[in-house]
C-alpha cells in the first residue's frame, strides 16, 4: 500500500498513531510525506529517527520548515520563540541528521500523483516541477549549498522565467514548492496576505483555471488553514496536527482512495 502523509511538524506519538491506523509494515508498505517534518511539535528528532529508520519505506519531502532548520544549524539565523529544534541541534549525531534531512527531494511523482510540499506555479508542466526540483535537490545535497544558504531567503522574483539561472532561479524553486499559497494568472507568487484571504488579483495557486498541471493529480500539505481538500485531482493533506486538529493519511494506490485520521488534540493542550 501507498499512503500521502500530511505535516507532522514534528509530532511523533500522531505519527506513531497514524502508522498503527493504516496497519503500516515498511517491508510491505510506502508512505510519502508532504513536507514540514520537524518544528513546532515536541519531537522533531523522534520524527527524524522513525522516518530514517523506514529507509527507502518512506520519502520524505523537504518543506520550509526543515531548511529553516538547515539554516539555523549553519548559525545564519537565530531560531524563533515558536522553534522545536533543540533536540536535533544538540545531538551527538546532528550532522548525521542534517545529512539526511539535505538528501531528501523537493518533489516526486508517486502512484500518479504529483507530491509537493506548497504548490506548482501555473507556468510547471509536471515534467517541468520535477526538473527544476530535481535540479535544487541537487544544490541542496551538494557542496555548493553553503554558499547559498545565505541567499535563500527574499521574496523575488516573484515570476517564473526559464531564463532564470542562479541563486534568483534556486530560489524562486525553492519559494515555489515550500512557501507559495496565493499567486496571479501569470504566475506572480504573492506571500503577505492572510492565509484564508486572497488579496486581489490572486487566487490559491490550485485555483488558476489555465495552469499547466489541472489534469495531473497533485498532492500538497503546507496550507493548514484550509484543511483537508479532496478532489479528484487535487490533494492537500495539512490538517493541522501540530495545531491540534488531525494528522491525515490517504491510501492512493489501487482502486477508491481511502482516507485515515488521527485526533491531534493533545497537541492543542501542549500549546
Amino acid at each position: 500500500m501507498v499512503h500521502l502523509i500530511g505535516d507532522l511538524q514534528g509530532c511523533d506519538r500522531a505519527l506513531a498513531r497514524l502508522l498503527e491506523a493504516i496497519d503500516f509494515s515498511p517491508s510491505r508498505d510506502r508512505i510519502v510525506v508532504l513536507g514540514d517534518l520537524v518544528n513546532r511539535g515536541p519531537a522533531s528528532l523522534a520524527v527524524l529517527q522513525r522516518l530514517r529508520a523506514f529507509d527507502g519505506a518512506a520519502t520524505c519531502l523537504l518543506g520550509n520548515h526543515d531548511l529553516h532548520l538547515l539554516v539555523v544549524a549553519a548559525g545564519l539565523r537565530r531560531p524563533h520563540r515558536s522553534d522545536t529544534l533543540g533536540a536535533i541541534l544538540a545531538a551527538p549525531d546532528r550532522e548525521a541528521w542534517l545529512q539526511w534531512l539535505r538528501a531528501q527531494p523537493l518533489a516526486v511523482l508517486d502512484s500518479g500523483w504529483l507530491c509537493v510540499h506548497a504548490g506548482v506555479p501555473p507556468q510547471w508542466s509536471t515534467a517541468d516541477t520535477l526538473r527544476v526540483a530535481d535540479e535544487v535537490h541537487a544544490l541542496v545535497r551538494g557542496p555548493g549549498f553553503a554558499d547559498f544558504l545565505p541567499l535563500m531567503y527574499g521574496d523575488e522574483p516573484r515570476r517564473w522565467h526559464e531564463a532564470l539561472s542562479g541563486p534568483e532561479r534556486w530560489r524562486f524553486v525553492i519559494n515555489a514548492l515550500t512557501r507559495m499559497r496565493y499567486c496571479s494568472a501569470e504566475g506572480d507568487l504573492e506571500f503577505a496576505s492572510k492565509e484564508t484571504e486572497a488579496p486581489p488579483g490572486y487566487l490559491p495557486w490550485y485555483e488558476i483555471p489555465d495552469r499547466a498541471t489541472r489534469a495531473q493529480p497533485v498532492a500538497f500539505g503546507h496550507w493548514s488553514a484550509q484543511g483537508l481538500i479532496d478532489r479528484p485531482t487535487l490533494l492537500g493533506l495539512d490538517t493541522g496536527c501540530v495545531w491540534g486538529r488531525q494528522l491525515t493519511a490517504v491510501r492512493v494506490d489501487g482502486g477508491r482512495r481511502e482516507f485515515v485520521q488521527v485526533d491531534c488534540s493533545e497537541q492543542a493542550r501542549a500549546h
